[in-house]
């Protein structure tokens, strides 16, 4: 009797243990839901079996209510539904401190020699501040090299996520008898992207669908203050093979709103005047929804905005965060303007069965005819 109930004891423990092992393998690691309740996970789980409970970003899910599975990240959005985007925006932009585009030797008395390079210092470094002060701007650096008579400066800089301090010994140049420290630096940039899209307020939005990089260094540039105008767009350059095409316009000299943060998603922001004809609220679509087939972007390419017929050919949802959907533009007339996909139509919203799923990021530079698109949810996981 006694080894029989042993028997069935195990036999009972396999089957907990397959159905724990079953159950953990059937769940994702990461879930994407509207608000931070457990009946939004739960929801999203999508069976009677399990239960959720949250804390933060993570929600733990118990099976039957009573053995953990799993613990999962959860990207809680607060919007339900945008009003959709489509309209070009200009960007007048400065960096927090100056960041460093190209090392060059300076042509000394005794020699040539680079102090930046001697300190440590490389191309995509952020210095942020000089001898204590924090820089304003590339012409404030120059300052302060210029009157250190050669002596050794203090840099606070930034690389990544990482920063450190290190010193340069300017170097006194030949040609104009100036104190110079060996590098290339740029504190600002200015551009032309398109809004994805307005959060329900009427006020804060997203746009671009990746960050604002430097053209040189490819770094991301850090944002100390971003003026947000009006453009008009005046001039499409078509889009070839190996030849991007690009939106061309004029920036307006009032400022419309400001940029809040520039991430590798996209850059956000706030309208201090607030956009006319907002239309209809949209709603949004999770990454889970997205199909492979038919879809739409919204783009303003000759003076308003219009849609167009695209194709989503491939989704890879564990893909850079930025470039999540392969799409490919099919609209006549929109290949008849630009070729497809041109510098400018960044963060144009890509719409399907009615929600907006995400925006338009990137141009394959071989094939202008296709490019890369980013899940709403992630843009609206840095909404700030």
């Amino acid at each position: 009797m006694f080894k029989r109930l042993k028997i069935t004891a195990i036999s009972a423990l396999c089957t907990l243990l397959c159905a724990l092992f079953t159950a953990n393998a059937a769940l994702p690691d990461s879930l994407c839901v509207f608000g931070a309740e457990s009946t939004a996970v739960e929801e999203k789980l999508a069976s009677p079996v399990f239960t959720a409970a949250v804390d933060g970003n993570v929600a733990t899910v118990k099976l039957w209510g009573l053995l953990p599975v799993k613990s999962l990240s959860l990207k809680v959005l607060d919007q339900k539904s945008l009003y959709l985007g489509g309209t070009a925006f200009g960007v007048k932009y400065f960096t927090k401190g100056v960041l460093v585009v190209g090392l060059c030797a300076v042509e000394g008395f005794g020699g040539s020699v680079c102090p930046a390079e001697e300190a440590g210092i490389q191309k995509g470094d952020i210095v942020l501040s000089a001898a204590g002060k924090e820089l304003e701007n590339a012409e404030s650096l120059k300052n302060i090299i210029a009157e250190t008579g050669g002596n050794a400066l203090p840099l606070e800089v930034q690389r990544g996520d990482d920063v450190f301090t290190t010193a340069i010994y300017p170097a006194l140049s030949a040609a104009d008898n100036n104190y110079k420290g060996g590098m290339w630096v740029r504190d600002s940039t200015a551009g032309i992207g398109t809004v994805t899209y307005i959060c329900a307020d009427g006020k804060h939005f997203g746009g671009l669908g990746h960050g604002i990089c430097d053209t040189d260094t490819g770094t991301l540039m850090p944002l100390d203050t971003g003026a947000v105008v009006d453009v008009d767009i005046n001039t499409v350059r078509k889009g070839t093979a190996g030849y991007p095409g690009e939106l061309k316009g004029e920036m307006g000299n009032l400022r419309r709103g400001y940029l809040t943060a520039n991430t590798e998603t996209g850059v956000y922001g706030i309208w201090e005047t607030v956009p006319e004809a907002l239309g209809e609220l949209v709603p949004v679509g999770l990454s889970d929804t997205v199909k492979k087939g038919k879809a739409q972007i919204f783009s303003t390419v000759d003076g308003k905005r219009q849609s167009y017929e695209i194709e989503i050919e491939e989704i890879e949802a564990g893909a850079e965060e930025n470039r999540n959907m392969l799409i490919r533009v099919t609209d006549k007339a929109l290949l008849a303007k630009t070729g497809g996909i041109v510098q400018g139509m960044s963060g144009s919203p890509i719409v399907q069965n009615g929600k907006i799923i995400g925006a338009v990021t990137h141009v394959l530079i071989n094939d202008p005819t296709r490019g890369y698109g980013i899940f709403i949810e992630n843009m609206l996981a840095e909404q700030r």
